[in-house]
């Protein structure tokens, strides 16, 4: 193998760019333009849809639907469960009379 000099690794490296598809410095000003004309026709093309229900009242509707998911489930437990009225459950009295329980002194 001979070694090549400086100038012949500068040749081989520029005939293999030249070979490349695309060089950016060689492109053309009428390329230019027709790239920002796709690129602004591409933009125009694009349509916004507006949403039918905002995400402010997606959360809302999430936590409402949550607190009484919460609640049903609290009455049936109650109710089922625990032999008591469902709508006692509601009442700040039973949740006094829990704490008072698992609290309580042993």
């Amino acid at each position: 193998m001979s070694k090549q000099t400086r100038s012949e690794q500068k040749r081989k490296w520029k005939s293999m760019l030249d070979r490349l598809p695309f060089k950016r410095s060689q492109q053309t000003e009428e390329e230019k333009e027709e790239k920002k004309r796709r690129k602004r026709s591409r933009k125009e093309e694009k349509t916004y849809v507006r949403r039918l229900v905002p995400v402010w009242l997606k959360i809302i509707i999430i936590l409402v639907l949550s607190l009484l998911s919460l609640l049903i489930g609290m009455m049936i437990g109650f109710s089922v469960l625990g032999d008591g009225h469902p709508l006692d459950v509601l009442r700040v009295e039973t949740w006094k009379h829990i704490i008072d329980i698992v609290w309580a002194d042993k």
